[in-house]
């Protein structure tokens, strides 16, 4: 964390009932609440307002385990504070502003089962079931997600290819976040609209590309600037100075599954 950074995330955590603890300066908060957790403990509120997880996450990592069987009402008042960075809890007696610039990190199974798609288990719920499981996830709050990745059961039997290390992804992961920091004074995913074309801009076939895939994929403005911001950041950890069409292709591909009910 940088100082303000760590000033900022001491304050929300310090007026809270466990207060702050000092050994956790500058550390980024990770929190993960349980898929019960209620309106005003995740989004904050109350007769005295108090921030929720998602505001005591400031600067870290909200972690949403099983989210489609967090309640509707909860997931959609989820939806202001992750495209605005912040939460105004209104009361009759007073109104609390508080910081929420988290980045979310949800996971979910396939179907209620669990066992959908996996070749090795047979799937026992219905088309209809399977439907009803995704739509718990609205469309607006998937606009909000930058990343969707379907990940398989792992075949331990199989030889695996040899991966990168995490000292080796942290190294490239830190380098790219010195670059967006120098260009952009900011990470790419703060980037507005007009930064976006002064720092990541796209040539005739990369412009192209994006356009298709928005009518095709019918994406909204919003998934659309998603995609370019992304796009950005690979690029960044590619060490590439411009955006190109091996860039934009890969974060669309991030967003195909991302049109959960089918």
């Amino acid at each position: 964390m940088t100082e303000q950074e760590a000033l900022e995330s001491a304050a929300v955590r310090s007026i809270t009932a466990n207060s702050f603890d000092p050994n956790y300066w500058g550390v980024r908060p990770f929190r993960a609440p349980h898929h019960t957790a209620s309106g005003v403990a995740l989004v904050g509120g109350g007769s005295n307002p108090r921030p929720g997880e998602i505001s005591l996450a400031h600067h870290g990592v909200l972690f949403l385990d099983e989210l489609p069987e967090l309640d509707r009402r909860v997931l959609e008042a989820l939806r202001e504070p992750l495209e605005s960075g912040h939460i105004i809890i209104s009361r009759a007696a007073r109104q609390a502003h508080v910081p929420a610039r988290v980045q979310l990190v949800a996971a979910m199974n396939p179907c209620p089962c669990g066992r959908h798609g996996d070749p090795r288990g047979q799937c026992t719920c219905t088309a209809d079931q399977i439907h009803r499981y995704r739509s718990r996830i609205s469309g607006p709050l998937m606009d909000r997600i930058d990343l969707c990745i379907e990940v398989p059961r792992i075949n331990t039997v199989e030889t695996q290819r040899p991966a990168e290390t995490s000292t080796q992804v942290q190294i490239r992961v830190n380098a790219a976040w010195e670059i967006q920091q120098l260009r952009n004074d900011q990470p790419n995913s703060r980037l507005s609209s007009t930064e976006l074309m002064r720092f990541a801009p796209l040539d005739a076939n990369a412009s192209d590309l994006l356009e298709r895939a928005c009518e095709r994929l019918l994406l909204s403005e919003r998934a659309r600037q998603r995609v370019h911001r992304v796009a950005r950041t690979i690029a960044d950890l590619d060490g590439a100075d411009s955006v190109g069409t091996q860039h934009l292709a890969e974060a669309l591909s991030y967003r195909t599954p991302a049109q959960l009910p089918r």
